[in-house]
């Protein structure tokens, strides 16, 4: 028998009546004859909740204890979903991370999956039940508790099904698909019906909120296929594949944006070797991930250096700030958590001149200030002040032709 793996997020099981939606999606694949295993998140809100109250306590507090904390939500959604998989009269089991030994490296907060010992979930399959695995969460070999990240649901989902070598990856969220830009902005932005995972991967780590880039990254190494689907519409969703064809004459995809990151400036740096790489390998010992990079010449034998962050590291940063002054002997370490990443994305891109042109032109023609550049292959992406998001991504939609055709 084939196995599905299925995936709902937060707002699929917000509240008990979307838990028995999405236990019936379950059932129905499995009288489709498929074996099932579902990943969930934690209840729409939970998480949030439990790490605002850890940041009432202390922004900077302990990794460890914070991942403690956030890992309880998803233990509470699996329980009620395998309770109402089992009203509905199927026969159902639930594990945390443990359970399955679902292992992960030690960087509590932002933990890799390593391993996945499948042998309790086969087990349960075989006796004909569903299994229900809180996503999110895993363990050490220290049998410590750690957490993926924000959007790790994703990425539970998508390991199972590469190590259960599942059919199909189904990812249950709130949109019915990917769109090419957030519809909530961009009200008529065209729907994708198919992409490609390194256009996916892309789209992913620059802001789109559809689905986690580490849960891409799994599907492009393991070749699962990942759909994403509505909860609560019966519609035709997104497929992600290896490969996924394209209009050549599409030059870029989708427009995202991403508001949770912030910039950090190291300025009166000594201009010399070796300087860049004390700043990022003090940065990477503190585990906090780094996105762009720009450096400037300042003055004679100095110079000033901008990264971004995510901005829930900008306390940990900031808690280390005296150390990484004495480091590199810095004149000033400023901040600016009041800033937005808007990227265009395409693999249109790489036969195509002038697509860096039109977004600046665009962009310049809103009076929208260019902050940081950055680019790849297949994205370019521009950093700017958080109060043109919108309008930035509007205006780069209209200029992409990225929305559907009036009626």
């Amino acid at each position: 028998m084939s196995i599905i793996v299925q995936k709902f997020g937060g707002t699929s099981v917000a509240n008990t009546q979307r838990i028995f939606s999405a236990a019936q999606k379950a059932i129905r694949e499995a009288e489709r004859g498929h074996q099932v295993v579902v990943a969930v998140s934690a209840m729409a809100g939970e998480t949030d909740r439990l790490l605002n109250l850890a940041n009432e306590i202390d922004p900077a507090g302990s990794p460890r204890e914070r991942d403690m904390l956030a890992s309880t939500g998803e233990q509470v959604s699996i329980a009620l979903m395998t309770m109402a998989i089992q009203k509905l009269g199927r026969p159902a089991v639930s594990f945390i991370a443990s359970q399955i030994d679902m292992r992960t490296d030690a960087r509590f907060t932002k933990a890799k999956i390593l391993s996945i010992d499948d042998a309790n979930i086969c087990q349960a399959l075989n006796e004909g039940k569903i299994v229900v695995v809180a996503g999110f969460q895993g363990v050490t070999d220290n049998r410590e508790i750690t957490t993926l990240g924000r959007g790790g649901s994703d990425t539970t989902a998508v390991a199972l099904a590469a190590i259960l070598q599942a059919k199909r990856c189904d990812i249950y969220t709130d949109v019915d698909g990917v769109y090419a830009a957030d519809p909530r902005i961009v009200p008529k932005a065209k729907k994708i019906p198919a992409l490609a995972y390194e256009e996916m991967l892309e789209m992913a780590s620059s802001g789109a909120k559809v689905l986690h880039s580490r849960s891409v990254q799994f599907a492009a190494k393991y070749n699962v296929p990942v759909q994403v689907l509505s909860s609560f519409e019966e519609k035709p969703g997104t497929m992600i594949t290896q490969e996924a064809q394209t209009m050549e004459d599409v030059v870029v995809s989708a427009v995202t944006h991403s508001m949770k990151e912030a910039k950090v400036t190291l300025s009166g740096i000594a201009d010399k070797p070796g300087t860049a790489a004390a700043i990022f390998k003090f940065l990477a010992e503190k585990n906090i991930n780094v996105d762009m990079i720009v450096q400037n010449v300042a003055e004679k034998d100095s110079a000033d250096i901008s990264f971004t962050i995510e901005r829930a590291d900008l306390p940990y940063i900031k808690k280390y700030e005296e150390n990484l002054r004495q480091l590199i002997h810095c004149r000033n370490i400023s901040y600016d958590d009041k800033i937005a990443k808007i990227s265009a994305v395409g693999v249109g891109m790489r036969t195509h001149a002038g697509v860096a042109a039109r977004m600046f032109d665009t962009l310049a023609s809103k009076g929208i200030n260019i902050l940081m550049i950055s680019t790849s292959e297949i994205k370019i992406s521009c950093v700017i002040h958080e109060n043109y998001t919108e309008l930035a991504v509007r205006a780069l939609c209209e200029e992409f032709g990225l929305q559907e055709e009036k009626a």
